[in-house]
């Protein structure tokens, strides 16, 4: 992570900070509060955690297309296959 993008994170845990104080103020020791509160401060440690020691960064994958036709596929590739989650084994196939 960059330095910017750090502070961005620090920016958004403040701004995280100030409405928690709002609905703290508004609501009280509420549960709903107080998981809040704790969500956020483990939130907080772990941005800390993530600035001072950051994990090894991934390589990211190539995307890779699949090109799929539009073109009716043959139908003797699916003969045998069974109707499975329709309810219907071994049925006849109808044309």
């Amino acid at each position: 992570m960059t330095s910017s993008e750090i502070a961005e994170l620090r920016f958004a845990v403040g701004q995280l900070r100030q409405s928690l104080d709002v609905l703290r103020n508004h609501y009280g020791d509420a549960n709903m509060v107080r998981r809040l509160e704790n969500d956020l401060e483990r939130l907080a440690f772990d941005a800390d955690e993530l600035e001072q020691s950051p994990p090894p960064q991934v390589q990211r994958r190539q995307e890779r297309i699949i090109y799929v036709p539009d073109s009716k596929s043959d139908e003797a590739v699916w003969i045998c296959a069974q109707d499975e989650g329709i309810g219907f084994h071994s049925r006849p196939r109808t044309e």
